[in-house]
């Protein structure tokens, strides 16, 4: 992974070409679209000026879902969705965040258990594809400390 990327809020537009081209090339680009984006946080990972990974972040209160996480595939097992991820996963839990999931394709499981998330509940379909619920707990030493 080269050692000068940079991660950013993005506009939800910026995110439809990445989600497009790595998620449902065989779609439209409608499918790629959330009716919920514009109340969302998006965030794009940059290489040499080239958008190559996005994150859609959804905050509810102490709860956050990511959505339509995605890297192109000239960019990926090189490190850069982690490194997104983790960048999220910290975002999300200085905003209140204690609970932070997914719904994760089924055979991207490994690379979420290995950010820390854990597998929640049943593999489910949805668009002939498994899913599985993948949350990260946020550990804050202070919440378990008692007065």
């Amino acid at each position: 992974m080269p050692a000068h990327f940079q991660i950013k809020e993005i506009p939800a537009a910026q995110t439809w070409p990445v989600r497009h081209e790595v998620m449902w090339p065989d779609k439209p680009e409608s499918f790629v679209r959330l009716p919920e984006d514009e109340a969302g946080i998006h965030f794009g990972l940059f290489v040499e000026q080239q958008l190559v990974s996005v994150l859609s972040l959804f905050l509810y209160g102490e709860q956050a879902q990511f959505r339509k996480f995605c890297t192109l595939p000239a960019f990926q097992k090189k490190g850069f969705g982690a490194a997104l991820l983790q960048h999220v996963l910290a975002f999300a839990s200085v905003q209140g965040a204690c609970s932070i999931w997914c719904h994760a394709r089924a055979s991207a499981r490994s690379f979420y258990q290995k950010a820390g998330l854990q597998e929640k509940g049943e593999v489910f379909r949805k668009n002939d594809l498994a899913y599985v619920k993948m949350v990260f707990e946020v550990t804050d030493p202070r919440r378990s400390q008692v007065n």
